[in-house]
């Protein structure tokens, strides 16, 4: 990340960098990862013909590129854009954004703590990076609380701040799936037993990692909808309420089965 920025690419490197000028011949552009300039030819722009430079590149872009030559003496950079695929530019991409995201949440902490960011980082930032990448690291504490930081080495005291940032502005990914459930009870107060059935359930799901959601498909069939951060934990949530369902029908003296919908 910037804060341990290296001086050069090297020959092979996928670099971000932002076009500065173009030109007839080609485009220089600020290599946005190392504070250098780098010149995009012509002839690496791309592998169709080019009738107008300014359709593949513009000033301003931000750009995915190939380093093909370093010049250190001479301070030159050659870069190529047709020979970066479509698959490196969406991780390159991606892996930058979450990047700068790292360091804006980096300094976050470092507001809230009185620290400079350089100090969060020797003290925190750098094992979290290590051991997870850190953006990834801010995520796991999101999700799993201050363990995951105090367990590699980051003080606790500093490992509160990052989870409560994390917390604040890492929305974390979820996954959906659902389920039915075919309920009957033909006693009296049928309709209540099944409607106290899925009140308990959703109650004994509330201190868990997962949302829950009930609605009629057509009687008498429910559907169980459940959210949760991956599949592991949703598909257990799901099982959990169903079986917690069913179970308290039949208890009553009605009938109850599942099946996990596609």
């Amino acid at each position: 990340m910037a804060l341990r920025r290296l001086e050069w690419p090297e020959v092979g490197d996928l670099i971000i960098g932002t076009v500065e000028t173009v030109t007839d011949y080609g485009a220089y552009v600020r290599l946005d990862e190392f504070d250098k300039r780098g010149l995009l030819h012509i002839s690496e722009v791309s592998s169709s013909w080019i009738r107008n430079i300014r359709d593949f590149v513009r000033e301003g872009q931000k750009v995915v590129l190939k380093v093909l030559r370093v010049d250190v003496e001479k301070g030159h950079i050659d870069l190529s854009l047709r020979r970066v695929t479509k698959r490196e530019k969406i991780e390159k991409m991606l892996s930058w954004k979450r990047e700068r995201k790292a360091e804006a949440l980096l300094r976050s902490v470092a507001e809230k703590t009185g620290l400079s960011v350089e100090e969060v980082y020797e003290k925190a930032g750098a094992f979290i990076e290590k051991e997870y990448g850190l953006y990834e690291g801010f995520e796991r504490a999101a999700k799993d609380g201050i363990e995951v930081l105090t367990k590699i080495g980051v003080p606790k005291e500093l490992a509160e701040v990052f989870v409560e940032v994390a917390r604040e502005r890492i929305r974390l990914p979820m996954v959906k799936i659902k389920g039915v459930v075919e309920l009957r009870c033909l006693k009296p107060n049928g309709v209540k037993i099944i409607k106290e059935a899925f009140l308990n359930a959703k109650k004994s799901e509330k201190t868990r990692d997962a949302k829950v959601r009930f609605y009629v498909v057509a009687a008498p069939k429910y559907c169980i909808e459940v959210l949760a951060d991956n599949y592991k934990h949703a598909e257990a949530a799901l099982q959990r309420v169903a079986e917690n369902i069913v179970s308290n029908v039949v208890k009553a003296g009605g009938q109850g089965a599942f099946r996990r919908e596609k």
